[in-house]
């Protein structure tokens, strides 16, 4: 599929725009025994084993950049889940201390496997996979020499070799029928409320996508929003008019210089700026492979459960977007808004219905996911964004859960959302951000966190 929004005003510079991962170090693990620590542990990368997942999630980042562009980020996600998903279950094989998303891989014979090198094999074979180009196979075959030229050679890097293909393996087998090749064919409606085509684009972005399988969910309806405002409602009205004074290019916007720039800058697809900001974060939070492992599989699954949730209630609530409300609003029935034909966002709308804002869906559930897992969601960070204007090229946030909320308000003054749209998102990530941290990959104990 050859699909982008690179329609919109800003340059989208995306490889100057990448922040360098920052390496964490390993904490100490209450419940690993003197059976586990001895020969299984990864000496050669000592207390900085969990850089072998920052890596990797940054070299996915140009993985997909090559191969297609990073044109779609539902399969963009879908991806970025499977591979860190891989990579945690390699680890877990090697010496559990998780559950693992996809259990068939086991440990290699009675050699223990280094886990680290497992890892990286995991991430390695799963984007070997998805993305068979050329450029990307000298892109991940130069990743994962790193780690082996540093790993050196012994029966444990060989196993670690092994059961990492074994984890991408299962991973990849599982995901292999999830429904995201499907195709669904759909009409644009004639009614008011209804979900129009959005200039430039005369489709709607992967409708069947609200069938793919989800990864930490138990369904893509789990937690279906609610209704938008009925179009002759006060609260319609409300947003009507928000968006109408702040969504608008151009003269007459009751927008800040600020609230311009924050606008731009998460224009940006959010499992982009979400991974960046994980690997930006990674530096304040010491975590051990196990844990890094673990945060950043949670976290793209929470990412593409986003987009998969997102999409089941955006389809069945069908709802039209600002741009064609504020142009079609003479056929509202609402008697306190009117129809302007000059209104244009200041961004260039996503093909794809109304409610809820995806945006804010992905942002809330990886902040939820972010915080439950760094113990706080108090962690300062600054980021770049490859959609920045040129004058506010790095912004600073003192939580996930500012960040988050900036990112939900940007949509309105993008004039791509309703606030009512951003504030159901935002809902429905943090149901999905709980939902995954409290239910998915949970740490194992006794008999079963021994188990080789």
């Amino acid at each position: 599929m050859n699909f982008s929004f690179r329609t919109n005003p800003y340059p989208l510079t995306l490889l100057t725009a990448l922040m360098a991962a920052a390496a964490g170090t390993c904490m100490a693990d209450p419940y690993e025994t003197e059976d586990n620590r001895r020969p299984a542990a990864a000496t050669w990368c000592a207390d900085r084993c969990d850089a072998v997942v920052t890596d990797w999630s940054l070299t996915a980042l140009q993985v997909i950049t090559v191969a297609d562009g990073y044109q779609n980020p539902l399969t963009a996600t879908r991806s970025l889940a499977m591979m860190h998903l891989a990579m945690h279950d390699a680890a877990n094989a090697a010496r559990p201390r998780y559950q693992r998303y996809a259990p068939a891989a086991t440990s290699a014979g009675t050699v223990k496997a280094d886990a680290a090198v497992a890892a990286a094999a995991a991430a390695y074979a799963v984007l070997a996979a998805l993305y068979p180009q050329p450029p990307v196979a000298a892109l991940i075959q130069a990743q994962l020499d790193r780690t082996l030229v540093e790993a050196g050679v012994g029966p444990e890097v060989a196993a670690g070799q092994a059961l990492g293909r074994a984890a991408a393996a299962a991973v990849l087998a599982k995901r292999s029928n999830d429904g995201s090749t499907g195709n669904e064919l759909y009409v644009e409606g004639t009614q008011p409320g209804q979900y129009r085509f959005t200039p430039p684009f005369n489709f709607v972005l992967a409708p069947h996508w609200r069938k793919v399988t989800p990864f930490a969910l138990a369904s893509a309806a789990q937690f279906r929003t609610a209704p938008p405002p009925a179009l002759a409602s006060e609260p319609y009205r409300r947003d009507f008019d928000e968006i109408e004074r702040m969504g608008g290019k151009g003269t007459g916007t009751h927008r800040s210089a600020d609230q311009t720039n924050y606008a731009a800058f998460w224009y940006e697809f959010a499992d982009i700026t979400w991974n960046r900001i994980a690997r930006a974060s990674a530096g304040r939070v010491k975590q051990n492979l196990w844990d890094r492992a673990r945060t950043f599989a949670l976290l793209n699954s929470a990412l593409a459960d986003g987009y998969i949730a997102g999409w089941d209630s955006k389809f069945f609530h069908n709802f039209w977007r600002p741009v064609t409300a504020v142009h079609l609003a003479g056929n509202d029935g609402n008697p306190n808004t009117a129809p302007n034909a000059a209104f244009d966002p200041l961004l260039t709308t996503p093909p794809v219905p109304e409610t809820p804002s995806t945006h804010s869906v992905l942002s809330m559930a990886a902040a939820t996911v972010l915080a439950q897992a760094y113990g706080s969601d108090r962690v300062p960070f600054s980021l770049a964004s490859s959609t920045a204007l040129p004058g506010n090229p790095v912004r600073s946030y003192r939580s996930f859960g500012d960040a988050a909320r900036e990112n939900a308000d940007s949509r309105v003054r993008a004039g791509v959302h309703f606030r009512s749209a951003t504030t159901a998102g935002l809902e429905m990530g943090r149901q999905i951000g709980q939902y995954a941290s409290r239910n998915a990959l949970q740490r194992q104990y006794g008999a079963a966190a021994q188990e080789e």
